[in-house]
């Protein structure tokens, strides 16, 4: 997006307005990339464009899966009872 902006501003002859707007343009989508990956591991959270393909992955639990003793939807504690 940058080298876009520095692309347009040479074939232009603008001042550096083209590449400012290339350089705003890849921080949002930074941190649109960040975002979505931070949400990623949340339950119940839909992955968007960026993680679909990482949702995907094998050995990635599966939104639905939950640990083999979390029968009732509560952990319990697999130590000793006093």
């Amino acid at each position: 997006m940058v080298a876009g902006g520095v692309a347009i501003d040479e074939w232009l002859d603008t001042a550096p307005i083209f590449t400012l707007i290339g350089v705003a343009l890849a921080l949002l989508a930074a941190g649109y990339q960040l975002y979505e990956l931070a949400e990623l591991g949340h339950r119940g959270h839909r992955p968007g464009p960026v993680t679909r393909t990482i949702a995907r992955l094998p050995g990635r639990p599966t939104q639905d899966s939950r640990p083999a003793n979390d029968h009732d939807g509560q952990a319990h504690d697999q130590g000793y009872e006093e």
